[in-house]
């Protein structure tokens, strides 16, 4: 999905439980998350500014089941990453994509979910998604994602890219008719075009073995591992299936 750039570190509970996290880690007594907050329905905020979603649900079952306490703030896409480097936070939860690139900054858990992306237009348009088709067209993508690449990649001299700095200034673009067409992950398009029925999907979805993980500084190895663990006991134990039963009527795990 995205993508795309996450929080957490170690506790006191942490430690008497024997969990080793790294020494950054190690000195708090509260986890610390990150997310983007404004990437529904996987982060966003409420009416009344709190952080929601499926990725901000995920992140505190997994605090759950790791027996630490955490903190989960919001932080734009673009800033995501560096701010983990600058250990203003430990981990990200915000649908990260798991990329060559980014692995080179971050270590990142084994994936909580599968993405895949698909072309969003206005129903009852001439709008096709075929190369040919393609052809002098704008499109729009949020900027750092996979899509924005994905489009750079193989319509380059095709199309007219545009990005954005959020997914939402995408889809307003989009209702503007500013655009011919969005490229997103289909999830958060399942939700917006559930929302906008004026909108389809256009095309099939484009399966690009995109996994999303949670990122932590390269340092946190033994945090990364605990993660890892805890998504496979939340998935073994329900507790996986009934946040996705919340947000999807389908598995995204695969």
């Amino acid at each position: 999905m995205k993508r795309r750039n996450f929080i957490i570190t170690g506790v006191a509970a942490a430690l008497a439980a024997g969990i080793a996290f790294a020494p950054a880690a190690q000195a708090a007594e509260t986890l610390r998350i990150a997310t983007e907050g404004a990437y529904a329905p996987f982060n966003n905020k409420n009416t009344k500014g709190e952080l929601v979603g499926f990725d901000v649900d995920i992140a505190k079952a997994l605090c759950a089941e790791m027996k630490v306490k955490c903190t989960i703030v919001a932080q734009d896409w673009d800033g995501i990453i560096p701010g983990l480097m600058a250990k203003k936070y430990d981990a990200i939860v915000a649908s990260m994509s798991i990329t060559t690139k980014r692995k080179k900054m971050v270590a990142f858990s084994a994936p909580y979910y599968s993405n895949y992306l698909q072309f969003v237009s206005k129903k009852g348009s001439s709008f096709k998604s075929s190369i040919a088709a393609l052809k002098g067209k704008t499109i729009g993508a949020q900027r750092a994602t996979v899509s924005s690449q994905y489009l750079a990649k193989k319509y380059k001299g095709v199309i007219k890219l545009k990005v954005y700095s959020t997914q939402d200034a995408a889809w307003l673009d989009l209702k503007a008719g500013r655009v011919d067409a969005i490229l997103a992950d289909i999830y958060p398009s399942y939700d917006w075009v559930r929302k906008n029925p004026k909108f389809v999907f256009t095309g099939a979805k484009i399966d690009i073995d995109d996994k999303i993980g949670i990122a932590v500084r390269k340092s946190d190895v033994a945090l990364r591992d605990k993660i890892s663990m805890a998504i496979k006991t939340i998935r073994a134990n329900g507790t996986y299936a009934k946040i996705n039963a919340k947000y999807f009527p389908f598995d995204i795990y695969n």
